[in-house]
């Protein structure tokens, strides 16, 4: 499958998770094993040459398992808050509909490791922006973010200047 036609499976709610946002589901392209191939192998050649992934919970965790195992790359779990045992750094950040935290767990990156962020979406940047600054403060060098889908008229990258954004699909 060629990946423009897997990624017109992904889905639009509206109104989810509040009235006036349009949820973009990739539920779909995971759930259609062509689909799901076509965009690994996308974000795979993206990634470029790096030593470990970070993946954001939870999507991101599906991606960045499956590009991991494709490019012999270990991933990093940037976590939901209360999930570890041994959190190396925490940081509150801004969604589009509101505030969410993440942790990193200690020992998931070594100082001076090049890592690339992989995720599904790119919205308003608070999220890949807490996950830049957990790693970077870990002593990581966040060389990319790589995602399925950006959203533009966000302007989520300027929430990571300096950091290459990859986006399979920009709307």
């Amino acid at each position: 499958m060629k990946i423009d036609e897997a990624l017109d499976l992904i889905a639009e709610i509206p109104d989810f998770p509040e009235p006036g946002v349009l949820f973009r589901d990739l539920t779909p392209v995971f759930g259609d094993a062509a689909a799901f191939a076509a965009v690994v192998d996308a974000l795979a050649e993206a990634v470029g040459d790096v030593d470990q992934l970070a993946a954001v919970e939870a999507r991101g965790f599906v991606l960045a398992a499956a590009v991991g195992y494709a490019k012999g790359l270990g991933v990093a779990l940037v976590r939901k808050p209360g999930k570890l045992p041994a959190v190396a750094g925490r940081v509150d950040y801004t969604l589009e509909y509101g505030t969410a935290t993440l942790e990193l767990p200690v020992g998931a990156v070594r100082p001076g490791q090049r890592v690339t962020i992989v995720d599904d979406v790119l919205a308003t940047g608070g999220t890949v922006a807490a996950a830049t600054s957990l790693l970077a403060d870990a002593g990581a060098d966040v060389r990319g973010v790589a995602v399925v889908l950006e959203l533009a008229a966000l302007e989520g990258r300027a929430q990571v200047p300096g950091v290459p954004v990859h986006a399979l699909r920009t709307l």
